[in-house]
């Protein structure tokens, strides 16, 4: 009795959810839809330049909200699959068609646009199917209960049952039930199956994903030689430095041992020297740890990490942070170095006397922008600073964009998808 009762409340709640995402997918999906194709074809004359990537960012609102009720509602998860919506690419008009441009050359655009289109046929009709068969045996059973009594002098059809008697107004209750029955065992299925339809027409393609997995197994690749000339790095810092001076050091304390008695002024002298080398050794390996790991970054997150090596910077800085948590020690690792690295390259080659650095988290993303005012000109090729950047945030499925226009102002922008704790 109790798994019937519970199967029944599933079924309504499940009727109630349809008839609710049904007015979404009806108004919403059509009005986008149409939206859309007027915005794309008005690209043309000029004005969807500018009404395009507002519709487009809409439509993936709407795509974004159907996502998360799908996973919440019947556990379906539809994965997503954006290219990184630019933002301050260039202004004016020219930063009009770059990401109008950028934008209809993403595959996710055109998916979305088919589900729109299917959310608003076959996808309503489902809907509309789940919650019917939870609300249509009621007028068989108000038929039953004397409604009939309106329709004596015509005949009226519930279903296929010619309701114009008692007899035929209890048969229409029987065939309500019959319904709900259907209903109570088809209710959710019918939700699952339109939130399956939505996923197999935004889901993305094999050979996204096979484009997604050559990306992924090429910036591992990078990684893993990164990491192996990060030791390499590390292992002759050692030996140059820390380790040449620690045995130096020891060279110099055995000749203390030997001068201690007989010439007690000289082995003074050595011992100085000693005590200098290993302040300077103790400085280099502060030094090589904090290239591993700041240990700010560690204590105290990424945006107080960044504020700190801003503060190192020789020109002035402001820096914006806007984080409500912390993200996974790799990712910190990662944002870090790629933002001292952008900001190493802004004072080597960019002739600024000002920099600003915003840092947010927003959609799955954290986002870091390193402004200068310098000369401009930037931008990623073999050799360029900017390239070692993109790899290290390849490794995490990161994104880097470069907006340096000759003269100036010069903005990178870094993005990297992670959730904060």
């Amino acid at each position: 009795m109790h798994a019937a009762t519970s199967r029944i409340r599933s079924a309504l709640l499940a009727g109630g959810r349809a008839f609710v995402l049904s007015f979404a997918s009806i108004v919403g999906s059509t009005t986008l839809f149409v939206l859309s194709v007027l915005s794309i074809v008005l690209v043309l004359l000029g004005v969807g330049l500018v009404t395009t990537p507002w519709v487009v960012r809409a439509v993936r609102g709407h795509a974004d909200r159907r996502r998360l009720l799908a996973a919440s509602w019947s556990d379906v998860r539809i994965p997503a699959r954006y290219r990184p919506f630019p933002k301050d690419v260039r202004s004016g008009f020219t930063g009009q068609v770059e990401r109008t441009t950028l934008l209809l050359k993403d595959p996710a655009t055109w998916r979305d646009l088919r589900w729109l289109l299917l959310d608003m046929t076959a996808g309503y009709v489902l809907l509309v199917l789940a919650f019917a068969l939870m609300v249509y045996p009621v007028e068989g059973l108000v038929l039953a209960a004397g409604l009939w009594r309106v329709f004596e002098d015509s005949t009226y059809w519930y279903g296929f049952v010619p309701v114009s008697s008692q007899t035929t107004a209890l048969a229409a209750a029987a065939l309500g039930v019959a319904v709900f029955a259907a209903g109570v065992w088809a209710g959710r299925p019918l939700l699952r199956l339109h939130f399956l339809l939505a996923r197999s027409a935004l889901s993305p393609t094999q050979e996204e994903l096979a484009q997604r997995i050559d990306r992924l197994t090429e910036t591992r690749h990078e990684a893993v030689d990164t990491a192996a000339s990060e030791l390499r790095r590390i292992e002759r810092d050692l030996h140059d430095g820390a380790q040449a001076r620690l045995v130096a050091m020891g060279m110099n304390l055995g000749t203390v041992e030997a001068l201690i008695e007989k010439d007690p002024a000289q082995a003074k002298k050595l011992l100085a020297t000693a005590r200098a080398s290993s302040a300077e050794a103790l400085t280099e390996l502060r030094d090589l740890v904090r290239g591993i790991h700041p240990p700010v970054l560690a204590e105290r997150g990424l945006g107080d990490a960044v504020k700190a090596l801003a503060l190192r910077m020789p020109v002035a800085s402001e820096v914006t942070v806007d984080l409500a948590g912390r993200a996974d020690a790799p990712v910190e690792s990662a944002a870090y170095f790629a933002v001292s690295e952008a900001l190493t390259n802004t004072v080597k080659h960019a002739g600024a006397d000002r920099l600003w650095v915003d840092m947010h988290h927003a959609e799955g993303m954290l986002r870091i922008s390193v402004t200068d005012n310098g000369k401009g000109g930037a931008a990623v090729g073999a050799g360029s600073g900017l390239s070692g950047i993109e790899r290290r945030l390849g490794t995490f499925d990161g994104v880097l964009a470069v907006s340096s226009p000759a003269g100036g102002p010069t903005m990178v922008t870094m993005e990297i998808p992670c959730a904060l704790s």
